[in-house]
């Protein structure tokens, strides 16, 4: 195998397999962590362990940040991670695992229209068909519940207003914060909402609940996976692969987090009905078709 082959599969290949069974399992393991702990103290927990996983690095690379970038570094970390994450989980409380992991896929979508709205990105009839078929699967998603019945679920909403941070982030980021390395941004921002989470983990019961619940420790343990390795690894991860290959395709990880998310919540019981697979195959597509015309 020659040396270039051997460091795209290194670089690239690798990297991508592991965002996308991480990431795409994300949601099975707040679904997991839901079962002892509430919603907050799940979001708290998995923020918590992200920020001591990149405390020491955060500790190191602080005096490389200009202090005018204090501000837009926070304002990063509560819409990149902050946010969502408590967005999230709370949603999660009533939307299941694979139904959430194929919502998550509406943030290209939803960078697009920020960027519209507020950073000047021109709008063609190409991309008004990519936007159009995202909103008709997530609707689809939204209104059809696992009977195959029409019936708004709100907290799907709570999941919407999570992509749209998601969007805001990324134009923000390209805007004010564009300067800074990627390594940087990451590590900074996860200990900066770290310890607001910590914080707020504090203040809750979440260490009785660890003692006393049959699968206490089991869930704490999946709930600190998932800070460690879907957050603070992640956050390296994806950006030491951005240097190695273009944002559009990294980007493309997005096309494969809902396929994992749904594997899992087939293999746990979870329904997912034709309807549902379509809804994905719309959201799916109006990305493809936002990439392609971007």
């Amino acid at each position: 195998m020659e040396n270039s082959t051997k460091n795209k599969i290194i670089n690239i290949g690798l990297p991508f397999l592991f965002l996308m069974v991480v990431w795409g399992s994300s949601f099975i393991l707040v679904k997991h962590g839901l079962k002892v702990f509430s919603a907050v103290e799940v979001a708290s927990l998995r923020l918590s362990a992200a920020m001591f996983a990149m405390l020491g690095f955060a500790i190191f690379q602080i005096k490389y940040i200009p202090k005018e970038k204090l501000l837009p570094l926070f304002i990063s970390a509560l819409l990149a991670m902050g946010v969502p994450a408590y967005l999230f989980a709370i949603a999660q409380t009533g939307v299941s695992s694979s139904i959430a992991g194929v919502l998550n896929a509406l943030t290209p979508l939803m960078t697009f229209i920020v960027g519209i709205s507020f950073f000047g990105q021109k709008l063609t009839t190409p991309k008004i068909i990519g936007l159009f078929l995202g909103f008709l699967g997530s609707a689809t998603l939204i209104l059809i519940n696992a009977k195959g019945e029409i019936s708004i679920n709100a907290l799907a909403m709570l999941i919407l207003i999570a992509t749209v941070c998601y969007g805001i982030n990324v134009n923000f980021v390209k805007k004010y914060l564009s300067d800074l390395k990627p390594i940087h941004l990451s590590s900074i921002t996860v200990v900066m909402v770290g310890l607001i989470a910590f914080c707020i983990l504090l203040t809750t019961s979440f260490w009785s609940k660890v003692q006393t619940h049959p699968d206490g420790y089991k869930a704490l343990r999946e709930i600190m996976v998932l800070g460690v390795l879907g957050t603070a690894a992640a956050q390296l991860v994806f950006n030491r692969m951005l240097v190695h290959t273009s944002a559009l395709i990294a980007s493309s990880i997005t096309y494969f987090i809902p396929i994992v998310a749904v594997m899992w919540g087939i293999y746990e019981g979870e329904v997912f009905l034709v309807w549902h697979f379509l809804g994905m195959a719309l959201i799916i597509g109006g990305v493809l078709i936002l990439n392609r015309f971007r």
